[in-house]
């Protein structure tokens, strides 16, 4: 008996590392199968923006004054002088796969795009963070309490000032900050501080109206979208029983509704990290951020339009979208290893 119970015992063991096996390779097929596609449809949308902006007329050389010689060795080196088809494949060359994506040449004249690219860089990414850090406890907190108070006023209350939120852009909620806070009450400037020590608390409370911007739609949509995970796991059987069994309410809210319904708002948690970026392009602007957001607007509305710097940014901002929707869909898989991912079984 001790054997027939060792090699079953030996058996399950097999079989619950090949079912591993099996539910890894299979994410890891998935997953290369995602980056695949996104890779492709960022390669078609960034040629569309490189044909289209190649075929507005750009700045003579001459008009650059000293930096002329400069300037014309850098646009030859990057086909300015070959025709449309030879100046796409010398940008595949150079600028996706060689990183080269030119200089500016309208703003930061002579200076390397992605440089400046890289010192705009850490402005956004803070401003992001501390909106993040801001934003994600209040929303979630906001939509566990109109869940538990689910038809009562509490909710009435939470669920209109959502939809008001959620409804209207962040830019608008800009003006308003601005001023109620900056003007009427003078509680803060109208611009952030000036400088680069972004981690310092004058820079902080300098960035607070634009925190408080940018968390509005964030705040307003993990709300809505926790109180209608939560409620739908609070009326399900399981909990009932739970109940029956002795538990009191809030051991069934803590220990089994508010585990199982992070599993499809923790994803999406990450997906606002990553696509929050991509909304801060206006605020920047309104609020003085040095960060790429407001490089991108001067990139676009600069004469001519600083093509190079167009380029980069509109690579980043879309590889940033498409992240964020691979990011959800892969993180559903870890965050619960029962959801098979890529199945329609």
């Amino acid at each position: 008996m001790d054997d027939a119970k060792r090699a079953n015992t030996t058996f399950r063991d097999y079989l619950r590392k090949a079912a591993d096996w099996y539910r890894h390779a299979y994410r890891l097929r998935y997953t290369i199968k995602r980056v695949l596609l996104m890779l492709m449809v960022f390669f078609i949308i960034i040629s569309i923006c490189f044909i289209l902006i190649k075929l507005l007329p750009s700045k003579p050389a001459e008009q650059f004054g000293k930096d002329k010689n400069m300037v014309e060795m850098r646009r030859k080196a990057l086909g300015y002088d070959k025709p449309l088809a030879v100046q796409y494949l010398i940008f595949i060359q150079k600028s996706l796969l060689g990183g080269d994506w030119g200089m500016s040449e309208v703003r930061y004249l002579g200076s390397n795009v992605w440089d400046v690219f890289m010192e705009k860089m850490p402005a956004t990414v803070m401003v992001n963070v501390y909106t993040m850090l801001f934003a994600v406890p209040l929303g979630l907190l906001l939509g566990i309490y109109a869940a538990l108070k689910k038809n009562k006023w509490q909710d009435h209350v939470i669920s209109t000032g959502v939809m008001v939120f959620v409804s209207v852009p962040s830019y608008v909620y800009a003006f308003l900050v601005q001023y109620f806070l900056c003007y009427k009450l003078q509680l803060f400037d109208f611009q952030i501080k000036s400088g680069r020590d972004f981690l310092s608390w004058s820079m902080f409370v300098s960035m607070i109206p634009a925190i408080i911007s940018l968390g509005f739609g964030t705040i307003a949509g993990l709300a809505r979208y926790t109180r209608a995970e939560l409620t739908e796991v609070l009326t399900s059987e399981y909990l009932l029983l739970a109940r029956t069994k002795g538990l009191s309410r809030s051991q069934t809210t803590v220990r089994h509704a508010l585990r199982n319904s992070m599993v499809p708002i923790f994803p999406m948690i990450l997906g606002e990290f990553i696509g929050i970026i991509g909304g801060s392009i206006i605020i920047e602007q309104i609020f003085g951020v040095p960060g790429v957001g407001a490089l991108y607007i001067e990139s676009i509305t600069s004469t001519p339009p600083d093509y190079n710097m167009f380029l980069l940014l509109s690579a980043f901002y879309t590889i940033i979208g498409l992240a964020s929707g691979i990011v959800v869909d892969l993180s559903y898989g870890f965050v619960d290893p029962r959801i098979r991912m890529g199945s329609t079984k």
